[in-house]
């Protein structure tokens, strides 16, 4: 029985969308050889991840390639979004001020970082 699709994967499963994000469609054994190296897992640990993200919903494969390749099911930015929605609803009652101000006070913005925001509000507030 399929597992239902996960609301958010976990730290490893990141770290594996984040390979195959960078790296495009990939069969394991290149996709080992990133997460081994940073992590050193095991080939076989690899390969059951992958098993687990698959019927998660995280990844597609394509079977009809030798060796079988596996690819993102969706874009980093609509998994960063729904994540960041996610957390926006759980952690902060659903107020993205409250976790803007969080984010700012937690740890000094750069210049380059406030212009930034301060040009995606005056987007959002048409001023621009």
């Amino acid at each position: 029985m399929a597992r239902p699709p996960a609301s958010q994967p976990t730290d490893v499963e990141l770290q594996i969308l984040a390979i195959l994000w960078e790296l495009g469609p990939s069969p394991v054994r290149e996709i080992h050889g990133r997460l081994g190296a940073a992590k050193g897992t095991n080939y076989s640990t690899t390969v059951k991840m992958l098993a687990v993200m698959l019927e998660k919903g995280l990844v597609k494969r394509d079977e009809s390639a030798r060796p079988h390749v596996y690819r993102v099911a969706e874009a980093r930015q609509r998994t960063q979004k729904r994540m960041l929605a996610a957390l926006i609803d759980r952690v902060f009652d659903g107020s993205s001020m409250s976790l803007v101000l969080q984010a700012l006070s937690s740890r000094p913005a750069s210049k380059s970082d406030l212009d930034e925001i301060r040009r995606l509000i005056d987007r959002l507030e048409g001023k621009t």
